[in-house]
């Protein structure tokens, strides 16, 4: 019986990867790229024409000729004065916010998988809840908060809150628990070194591909980050770029192509940031799948 399985799972992954069968795949995964990717090169398109030209049947579907004249608009005095200032803004608070949270979380998802401490397991269940509550909960009592401590109009309440958060301590742990053995640690401790030189010369260049995921995934989440900034940004020159963005449809006039042109160039950082941690970012989310 056992023979047979064997034989029919042989037969299952001949058939997998036979040239007709993979030739049907790699259409069909072609094919979803291009439908996939779509919405990204419209959007590209669009933003090099005039509103006008946009608005026909049927749409450009190829370049225009109105880019420069859209982007010197945008940059204007009467649509968009500080863009690049919010395009500096987002990338600074982004990168500061995504540094201190690879930091924090990596250090207490570290605590919570290898050291053993009274209310640890009820300190991580307490943790774990806290990812069921709503975000927009937060909001009022936050912006109390930051009032109090005189954080408005800063970057403070964009970069410290957070910095330690529930998802990315849980997804350290649940790394580190797999991933790093206890007899290299104890073995790094027979040597002489303290905990924190085993976290920081043993612990982390192990787990690079979760810090990785973890990093493409704080950086999106605080770069696309409105509603916050929102109520605690008041000045133009401290705008993050979604804030800066919405102020596009708020002035009369304003071209629509101007506004998907700035949208595109909000992107490109993004598309940097995946492209170089790509790897990381596939790493560390297969991990537990290939172990």
């Amino acid at each position: 019986m056992a023979t047979t399985t064997i034989a029919r799972n042989r037969r299952n992954r001949d058939r997998l990867g036979s040239p007709i069968t993979m030739s049907f795949m790699y259409v069909f995964l072609a094919l979803f790229a291009l439908v996939s990717a779509f919405p990204f090169y419209y959007m590209l398109v669009t933003s090099t024409y005039r509103t006008k030209d946009i608005l026909v049947i049927p749409p450009p579907i190829w370049f225009g000729s109105s880019w420069m004249e859209n982007y010197t608009q945008l940059l204007e005095k009467g649509s968009l004065p500080y863009f690049w200032t919010a395009v500096t803004n987002s990338l600074s608070i982004a990168s500061l916010h995504t540094i201190a949270v690879l930091f924090f979380c990596s250090l207490a998802g570290y605590g919570f998988a290898k050291f053993r401490f009274p209310g640890r397991d009820a300190m991580f269940a307490f943790l774990i809840a806290t990812l069921m509550v709503p975000g927009a909960l937060g909001l009022i009592p936050s912006f109390i908060v930051m009032r109090y401590l005189g954080w408005i109009e800063t970057w403070y309440p964009l970069i410290v809150p957070g910095m330690a958060n529930a998802f990315g301590i849980f997804w350290m742990r649940q790394y580190i628990e797999s991933a790093i053995p206890n007899d290299m640690m104890d073995a790094a401790r027979i040597d002489g070194a303290n905990e924190f030189r085993i976290y920081w010369g043993i612990v982390l260049p192990v787990i690079t591909p979760a810090l990785g995921a973890l990093a493409i995934l704080t950086f999106m989440g605080k770069w696309n980050e409105f509603q916050f900034p929102l109520l605690i940004l008041k000045d133009q020159a401290t705008y993050t770029l979604p804030v800066a963005l919405s102020t596009l449809r708020s002035l009369r006039g304003t071209e629509i192509g101007v506004q998907i042109l700035g949208s595109s160039i909000a992107i490109i950082p993004i598309l940097i940031v995946f492209i170089l941690a790509s790897r990381q970012f596939m790493s560390g989310l297969t991990a537990g799948a290939v172990k």
